[in-house]
């Protein structure tokens, strides 16, 4: 069954900093690039950023370049989304996704994708 599990979201004061975690399953994890997107309340889904199957290249959207790093384990089929310098707007639903191509995730297409399940991110104080 082709699963992606995302955890680690939470409450945090602006400024600071959390982890995301996306594990997979059910299908050959480091022969997909892989990305986060989120969605707030009332705004429509939003790319944030996508990593190339072996990680050593990352495409960044705007709003997040500079304060979020994605990385990747494909020995544990993990992804990773460390968040720092946080901001109220970054508040949102995260969600990981996967695809053969970069470009897929980018345009939010994703062919696997844990829509039915992400995790709240909330920045305040």
């Amino acid at each position: 069954q082709v699963q992606l599990v995302v955890s680690g979201g939470g409450l945090v004061q602006p400024g600071g900093s959390l982890t995301l975690s996306c594990t997979a399953s059910g299908f050959t994890f480091s022969t997909y690039a892989m990305g986060w997107f989120r969605q707030a309340p009332g705004k429509d889904r939003e790319f944030v950023v996508g990593t190339i199957k072996s990680g050593e290249s990352a495409y960044y959207s705007d709003s997040v370049k500079g304060r979020f790093t994605i990385s990747r384990d494909n020995a544990k089929n993990t992804v990773y989304l460390q968040m720092n310098s946080l901001k109220p707007e970054d508040t949102a639903v995260y969600y990981c996704g996967a695809d053969t191509k970069l470009h897929n995730l980018v345009i939010i297409n994703p062919s696997i994708a844990s829509w039915g399940q992400g995790t709240q991110v909330t920045v305040s104080s």
